[in-house]
């Protein structure tokens, strides 16, 4: 039988891997590992899960610089509304039972899915000669088309307000934020999917701060032991997902996230 050490070391790396391809934290597939194989509760998974998120955010540090497509002045704006509903989700854990923040969790998954679905046909570039990119546009190189692209951010009150909603989720059902910030960053306001992953991956480590802390003082955070296997986990399977990041098209990143979240639905919504 393989032990609960393997299980969050196999899990810890299964998160940092997604989190490098489409730039999650990892708690869509660490939650229901740990609650529904390792047998802890909602809010014991959550909180290892975040610290297993923190694990990832913090492996895409190591990134070899021409490798990241992180947009850091966009990633700071909306860290301040991510911080902000992180820390108000925080405070209000309290409020609902264990099978809310589960209904949450799989209404979350699909909603997200269905969106990616949806989009997985549409990539949001411009051509490189393009001049006008506005303050949080940026120049990335596409492995898609093998060419260099530009793109430009629209609507940045929605993407506001999309990362406070991340930053309260974050903290209810032990994500990173990324299954919101990434999808609605590229629905809804124009940037690459490779670029929303690696910024989100970058925001989901400081947005699950204040979910650690109020998993730690509630005391649902106890089990250091398998937090920390998590984590290691995490960090060896993120830096594995980049260097196999470039093979995989952004369609198809978008096809098996939506069919993971679909499973992950599923599960919370029908089989709890």
């Amino acid at each position: 039988m393989i032990s609960s050490d393997a299980f969050a070391l196999l899990g810890g790396a299964g998160a940092g891997f997604l989190g490098a391809l489409v730039g999650i934290g990892g708690g869509v597939f660490l939650v229901p590992l740990l609650d529904g194989l390792l047998g802890l509760s909602f809010s014991e998974a959550r909180g290892v899960s975040l610290i297993g998120v923190l694990g990832t955010s913090s492996s895409a540090a190591m990134a070899p610089t021409g490798r990241r497509l992180v947009n850091p002045r966009l990633a700071i704006v909306l860290l301040l509304f991510s911080v902000t509903g992180a820390t108000l989700g925080a405070r209000l854990l309290w409020l609902f039972s264990d099978r809310t923040y589960e209904v949450m969790f799989g209404v979350t998954t699909a909603v997200v899915a269905a969106l990616m679905l949806s989009r997985r046909n549409i990539r949001n570039v411009l051509p490189a000669e393009t001049t006008d990119l506005g303050m949080f546009g940026g120049r990335i190189h596409d492995d898609d088309q093998a060419c260099e692209v530009t793109y430009r951010l629209k609507r940045l009150p929605v993407a506001a307000g999309i990362s406070f909603l991340a930053g309260v989720l974050a903290s209810f059902i032990g994500v990173g934020g990324g299954i919101i910030i990434v999808p609605m960053l590229n629905a809804l306001c124009g940037i690459p999917m490779r670029v929303a992953a690696a910024t989100s991956v970058l925001m989901i480590g400081v947005t699950a701060i204040p979910g650690v802390v109020a998993s730690w003082h509630s005391g649902f955070l106890s089990d250091y032991h398998l937090a920390g296997v998590t984590c290691l986990g995490a960090l060896a399977g993120f830096q594995l997902g980049l260097r196999l990041c470039p093979y995989f098209s952004v369609k198809w990143l978008k096809v098996g996230m939506a069919a993971l979240l679909a499973a992950v639905s599923a599960q919370y919504l029908f089989f709890q």
